[in-house]
């Protein structure tokens, strides 16, 4: 895929400016499929994640973008519309009872004309910069098409655009990519939902080996919901708690 508007953003309007504003480091980027299909599975840690990983990317992605980014009212809403619809990103309802089958389906037409397509492993933003378990959905498409996964680590981009900022902070950023997983070698696996766990489980220890984030036992949408109900962490999930893994290694720098 060549998107005009995609080169635009990325080489022209967008791009300088960060490269110069947020200095981005880019490590492993060789380990990245030079063509065909293949998953680009990172964390998901700041809404400018769409931004800092494409502008080191030799090649064009495609991320199933929640579909707010396209429907989001006034000014702002209007720009993510112009700038998501532009650059050839695909819209996902995330509150329809189809939503998996959906994104699925749309991530295999990716995969299947040779793109490379960008997951949140964990399905939403991180709340606090931590790591939280994965959802199957990356690893299901991965099954289904036979294409490799490459996790992907964004580093500090929560402090570039923390929650509820547009404009960029002039912090570095870091993206670093680790060793392709061929979903191949799941297929010992019988039961598909256990395939799918154990893969998208080994996605977020090389993720977590990858970013240094503290990795939390439980899915971020339910951490997210609690916190927003006003009833604090849920139990175990809070910084240090029984359901947390601490990072083996330090975050990488560039």
């Amino acid at each position: 895929m060549n998107n005009r508007w995609y080169w635009f953003f990325k080489n022209i309007l967008i791009g300088p400016f960060l490269r110069v504003w947020n200095r981005p480091f880019y490590k492993g980027g060789e380990k990245i499929p030079e063509t065909g299909g293949a998953l680009m599975v990172n964390n998901h840690l700041a809404v400018m994640d769409h931004f800092f990983f494409p502008l080191v990317c030799d090649r064009q992605l495609t991320f199933l973008a929640k579909q707010e980014y396209f429907t989001n009212p006034g000014l702002v809403g209007r720009i993510q519309k112009f700038f998501f619809t532009s650059a050839g990103q695909v819209p996902i309802n995330r509150e329809s009872g189809d939503a998996a089958r959906d994104a699925l389906q749309a991530g295999l037409k990716v995969l299947e004309r040779g793109d490379l397509i960008g997951l949140s492993a964990e399905g939403t933003r991180s709340p606090d910069g931590r790591l939280y378990k994965g959802k199957t959905g990356a690893a299901r498409m991965a099954l289904k098409s036979g294409a490799p996964v490459v996790p992907v680590a964004l580093i500090n981009t929560e402090k570039a655009n923390p929650i509820g900022t547009w404009i960029p902070r002039p912090y570095r950023v870091g993206v670093v990519v680790g060793d392709p997983i061929d979903p191949a070698d799941y297929a010992d696996i019988t039961d598909e939902y256990q395939a799918a766990r154990a893969l998208t489980d080994d996605i977020m220890k090389a993720l977590q080996e990858l970013s240094g984030q503290e990795y939390v036992h439980e899915y971020a949408s339910v951490v997210k919901e609690s916190l927003n109900a006003g009833k604090g962490y849920p139990e175990g999930t809070e910084p240090g708690g029984a359901l947390t893994t601490p990072a083996t290694n330090p975050v990488p720098r560039g």
